[in-house]
């Protein structure tokens, strides 16, 4: 799945679904390519939801930037235990969560916020109900009936709902353009004013800290000279025969730009990539969607007049847990 959108209205100015079909010569309409997976699939986003959690918990003030999480061990809830890819020895900040992809930490900082609060947000951000779009192709997202603590903490990390990806797109717009979410829309127009979800405050923290996430953490792969991109990492492993499939992931990034005053998103989603030698077997977001993203803002930016400024690039980390 590709989407770009623009974040100040909600305007999708290009969407892909693959496998594709020709329209001059369509196949069954059981054939794969007939289904539209950006607006119709429903899918564990992994880490890319720690962008809500974060942005619910500083809004509402059940966390701040200065605090510090212990992700050092195992999180153990009840019979289940939450760990991270890699994890660290230290605690870690709100920010260093959203660098390092960390699930104990989102986890944590998901049950602070609450279960109440938490699926509260989620509705606010337009993550639980059919998208109002031009197309027969919608989805009803699907999220537990009984919202428990378990629950709260799978999905501060990204399991636990699905969704589409044009909702994943959406929610993200509205945290990163000062806290407006607008309904994504197929048609041209002037922006609506957009129902507010995060304060304008909110808003430029989550970007900081998305930016860092290329220049320090997971994402560096989607740096790009020039135009200061801001991004998630997601990596969820796909749901199989009662349990989790730890090989086959649907991997993501979503990246915004410019960082400051981001104006377009570019969302990026592969289903069950295979590691090859350029991403040393590996088949995360950050190794995998992270790099195609980059790709497609240094080719479509300009034709935005979105041009590179003339500064050195900052070379991210590389790509960790995501």
């Amino acid at each position: 799945v590709g989407v770009v959108m623009d974040v100040t209205s909600g305007q999708i100015l290009a969407m892909s679904s693959l496998p594709d079909f020709d329209p001059n010569d369509p196949p069954e309409k059981n054939d794969p390519g007939m289904f539209n997976r950006a607006a119709k699939g429903l899918y564990e986003m992994g880490s890319t939801f720690k962008l809500f959690t974060v942005a619910a918990a500083l809004e509402q003030g059940t966390t701040q930037m200065d605090r510090r999480y212990d992700v050092t061990s195992p999180f153990h809830l009840r019979d289940a235990e939450i760990h991270d890819f890699h994890p660290e020895n230290h605690p870690l900040t709100p920010a260093e969560i959203l660098i390092h992809s960390s699930n104990i930490g989102a986890a944590k900082i998901g049950l602070e916020l609450g279960g109440a609060s938490q699926r509260a947000f989620l509705e606010k951000a337009g993550l639980l109900a059919p998208l109002a779009i031009e197309l027969p192709e919608t989805a009803q997202p699907q999220f537990p009936e009984h919202w428990r603590d378990i629950n709260t903490a799978t999905i501060s990390f990204g399991h636990g709902v699905s969704v589409t990806p044009l909702h994943l797109a959406a929610g993200v717009s509205a945290l990163v353009n000062g806290g407006l979410y607008h309904a994504p829309s197929l048609l041209a127009g002037p922006p609506g004013d957009g129902d507010r979800i995060i304060g304008e405050a909110t808003s430029a923290k989550m970007r900081q800290m998305m930016r860092q996430v290329v220049t320090e953490g997971t994402g560096g792969k989607a740096d790009v000279p020039g135009y200061e991109i801001a991004g998630k990492t997601g990596t969820a492993e796909k749901a199989g025969m009662g349990a989790y499939r730890k090989k086959a992931v649907l991997s993501s990034f979503v990246a915004v730009f410019p960082a400051e005053a981001p104006r377009y998103l570019v969302l990026v989603m592969i289903d069950e990539p295979q590691g090859v030698a350029e991403s040393f077997g590996q088949i995360t977001g950050g190794w995998t969607a992270a790099p195609a993203a980059g790709r497609i803002i240094a080719q479509i930016a300009p034709m935005l007049g979105q041009m590179p400024k003339p500064v050195a690039r900052t070379e991210g980390k590389g790509a960790g847990n995501d």
